[in-house]
């Protein structure tokens, strides 16, 4: 697919999820973000009130991760944490999956989890993306999760929290891609870090990308070279 560097930078929520991450570096993420029209920022969600108070009138989306990065927090935790980002400014929200409670066969439990924090973000007019952590799926577990995730009405599934062994393949998103009934949307994250990556999972059938490297990816396409930024995480 060809994209010039607006169109490329449309399709990435740049992040910062380091441990170790200042207010200063969440605010250069912020002003970066808005002087490249990302998708989005993706930050914690104590992060969110200075996120809003920096891109006020820019028009520029919050995001921010729920349940992260384990998954394993109560529907009622995971759901407060929802409630509480879009008092404080989020218009997207990322939330891990209970994968291990897939992995121990509790499908049933996982599904209506999913359901519900997807009901409550859509009432509050929140974008949603379900992290599964695809490292630590078989290839049956990843297309159950991507059911109960098409199932629920989620705007995107996402494959990675960046904590885990591995990151985004290639073959997962074609796999998605492959089993698609609805029109739920394919996120890849974990090791995005150059133009070459970010173009790959693209073309794969991915519409949004998360990366602690999206100045240097679109300063890429646009023939220039940035230092990587303080901007991070293991995305």
């Amino acid at each position: 697919m060809t994209l010039t560097p607006a169109q490329l930078a449309a399709m990435l929520d740049s992040t910062n999820l380091r441990l170790d991450a200042s207010e200063a570096d969440i605010e250069q993420l912020c002003i970066e973000a808005a002087t490249h029209r990302f998708a989005c920022v993706m930050i914690y969600p104590t992060s969110v009130l200075l996120a809003a108070r920096i891109l006020a009138g820019t028009g520029l989306r919050i995001g921010t991760v729920i349940g992260f990065p384990s998954g394993r927090f109560s529907t009622g935790a995971k759901a407060a944490e929802i409630t509480a980002s879009h008092k404080a400014g989020a218009q997207e929200v990322d939330i891990v999956m209970n994968y291990p409670a897939l992995l121990g066969g509790h499908s049933v439990a996982v599904a209506t989890e999913v359901a519900t924090l997807t009901h409550l973000a859509h009432k509050q007019g929140q974008l949603i993306k379900v992290i599964v952590e695809t490292c630590f799926l078989d290839d049956a577990d990843r297309l159950e999760a991507f059911k109960i995730c098409e199932d629920a009405g989620a705007d995107f599934i996402k494959t990675s929290t960046g904590f885990g062994t591995a990151g985004a393949k290639i073959a997962d998103i074609a796999a998605w891609v492959a089993a698609r009934r609805e029109p739920i949307q394919l996120k890849a994250s974990g090791g995005i870090k150059t133009l070459a990556d970010a173009r790959m999972f693209i073309d794969a059938g991915a519409t949004r990308l998360g990366t602690s490297s999206a100045a240097a990816i679109v300063a890429e396409l646009a023939g220039a070279s940035v230092s990587e930024s303080a901007t991070g995480g293991s995305y």
